[in-house]
């Protein structure tokens, strides 16, 4: 009776977990669980527990690609076609990203800077090419502002602040803290929109000062720094999502966690081989 509940509720609940509370051992389950059942039948039960364990840990964010390299990872040979199939047995679905639209302030005088990049998003350094961008935080005490650095060959957030307004200072901080981290080298490439708070004189002349080339997109094209609008609905959909922060402290903290922790240190990404920023950087120092 005990080993069939624990079959029921394998896909909400660790198989180790319930054996632990309801008194009984994994290997008396597996051997309950296997009788009639083939070896392919039982190593599917097997890494079913490994897949959901994946997609808990994940929050529900990967899909059957990160899911297989996450298990390739951890010395567990299947294909990503076995992998695919047991998630949908298992009813499992990667949360979508959701779209956003970001409000830029080019109605300024301020000099515009041509568009170098050209979208040219595969860079083949480390601090070769910078994007810069801005997107909003909502919490029940009022909007926060987020600005981020992003280093285009590991798509890394180098830099990031926030603020409760949307003047300058901000926006430097987090250039600020790309260079004081990153100390690049003159002729850098950084990328923005053309908006005030990157057109400033103060902005241009802190680029000036560390020798970086200023571009910016064109007027109203998003796709002009599709890497950074990317990471943004990555943010959106992964951290933020559809909840409103209680305090902006709570904002704050859970922003902090998800830049530093999850997304440089953990997060996979497709367009750098299916690693994390930071793995993706140490393997190419060691190269």
């Amino acid at each position: 009776m005990k080993y069939r509940v624990i079959r029921e509720n394998a896909v909400h609940y660790s198989i180790e977990e319930m054996c632990r509370i309801l008194h009984v051992s994994r290997s008396g389950y597996y051997e309950w669980s296997g009788r009639g059942d083939s070896i392919h039948t039982r190593t599917d039960h097997e890494l079913k527990e490994k897949i959901v364990a994946i997609f808990k840990q994940y929050k529900r964010h990967y899909g059957s690609p990160r899911i297989y390299d996450e298990l390739q990872d951890r010395k567990i040979r299947c294909s990503q076609k076995r992998v695919e199939r047991l998630m949908r047995e298992l009813g499992l679905q990667a949360r979508p990203k959701r779209h956003f639209k970001v409000t830029t302030n080019s109605n300024h005088s301020y000099r515009i800077a041509p568009n170098l990049l050209n979208r040219q998003f595969h860079v083949k350094a480390p601090n070769r090419v910078w994007t810069a961008d801005i997107t909003y935080i909502r919490t029940f005490e009022g909007w926060l502002y987020l600005a981020t650095v992003m280093d285009l060959y590991s798509r890394k957030i180098v830099g990031w602040a926030i603020s409760e307004t949307l003047k300058n200072d901000f926006v430097i901080s987090a250039l600020r803290m790309a260079v004081q981290s990153r100390r690049p080298a003159k002729g850098l490439m950084h990328h923005s929109d053309r908006g005030v708070q990157y057109a400033s004189d103060d902005y241009q002349a802190l680029l000036g000062k560390n020798g970086m080339i200023c571009s910016m997109s064109r007027k109203g094209n998003c796709w002009d720094n599709a890497p950074m609008e990317s990471f943004f609905s990555t943010l959106k959909t992964e951290c933020v999502s559809e909840k409103v922060y209680l305090s902006k402290v709570q904002a704050r903290r859970e922003i902090f966690e998800f830049i530093e922790i999850d997304y440089n240190r953990k997060r996979r990404h497709s367009s750098i081989g299916s690693m994390s920023p930071e793995n993706f950087e140490k393997l190419s120092i060691s190269a």
